[in-house]
């Protein structure tokens, strides 16, 4: 129970839904995080009015999902180059 005492709350809006978010990151965080993931969805409806809500979160999802390993790929690229680097 002490541990649900101390994970902050932050509300934001996305896609016009409010939500409360529970957890350790700084509401600043959350509040950044959000307000991308609402860009994004945004951009992806203005491309794609046709899509309902839940098509369009999955769309979403499914491209921050692939910025995010295409990142994760090219850091530990980098990070296998310099070891290489190192020998």
């Amino acid at each position: 129970m002490d541990e649900e005492k101390e994970k902050k709350r932050t509300i934001v809006t996305i896609y016009g839904q409010q939500y409360t978010i529970k957890g350790d990151a700084s509401p600043e965080h959350v509040k950044k995080v959000a307000d991308h993931l609402d860009r994004k969805m945004k951009e992806f409806k203005s491309r794609n009015p046709y899509l309902d809500t839940t098509r369009l979160a999955v769309l979403t999802a499914l491209n921050a999902v692939d910025e995010y390993m295409k990142l994760s790929d090219e850091l530990k690229d980098r990070n296998k180059q310099e070891k290489d680097e190192e020998r």
